[in-house]
């Protein structure tokens, strides 16, 4: 594709800086007037509530989250409540929206360390990566939303997007994969980084969905490597 160039050290396809300026234009105009509204999207959402988010959001939709939140919110609402709950507890609290007991055991470690911890992150990102149940997701988000650094939310729906706009990676592993790494930390690094990192999660779960994505509606059909095949 012509929006490519392959860098020669590590043979890594890094889109132009004039493609990726494009795709953050066009995606965030979109985003301004099609965003979805969640309440953990408030401009007044503090750090505990970002990341809570974040955890109950993983392999969930947003709207099974967003009508489970206000009970969990009034039960927990924060980590000095959080860390007071025993794990079969959350276990019990988590059964609605399913992986309960996955998300039990990492809220239930991290409640602990982040109440000795009086709610504050560390800031240096080797230490939030030892922070107990956290990946590189939850990681990602709390540089992002706590700390203020452009880090990408990047799951497969990230991923969905980013592929078919730029190109696909070519390990399974998103998070083994240097180029889609690469390109997704490229990509929300701006002044926008929250909001280009919500607009591409909303992209992915309200048109360019994993199955029959309704590229005639996207506003990125037009310089899309997917639409392109498809005669879009």
């Amino acid at each position: 594709m012509k929006r490519i160039r392959r860098v020669q050290s590590d043979e890594i396809v890094i889109p132009k800086s004039a493609d990726i300026d494009r795709f953050r234009s066009d995606i965030l105009e979109w985003f301004q007037n099609h965003g979805r509204d969640f309440p953990w999207r408030q401009k007044s959402t503090n750090n505990y509530r970002y990341i809570l988010a974040e955890v109950m959001l993983q392999r969930t939709k947003a709207e099974t989250v967003a009508k489970f939140w206000p009970s969990f919110i009034r039960m927990y609402p924060s980590w000095r409540a959080l860390s007071k709950a025993s794990e079969a507890d959350l276990q019990n609290t988590f059964k609605p929206i399913g992986l309960w007991q996955r998300r039990a055991a990492s809220l239930f470690l991290l409640a602990q360390e982040m109440n000795n911890r009086r709610g504050l992150f560390p800031k240096k990102r080797d230490e939030i990566e030892a922070l107990p149940g956290v990946g590189q997701y939850i990681a990602n988000a709390i540089s992002l939303f706590c700390n203020g650094e452009t880090y990408p939310l990047l799951d497969s729906n990230m991923a969905r997007v980013l592929e078919r706009y730029f190109g696909p990676r070519k390990l399974a592993d998103i998070r083994d994969d240097p180029y889609l790494q690469s390109l997704a930390k490229q990509v929300v690094t701006c002044e926008q980084a929250v909001s280009i990192n919500w607009a591409i999660l909303d992209l992915a779960a309200m048109i360019c969905k994993t199955k029959m994505p309704l590229c005639t509606n996207c506003p990125l059909k037009t310089s899309c490597a997917y639409a392109a095949t498809l005669g879009q």
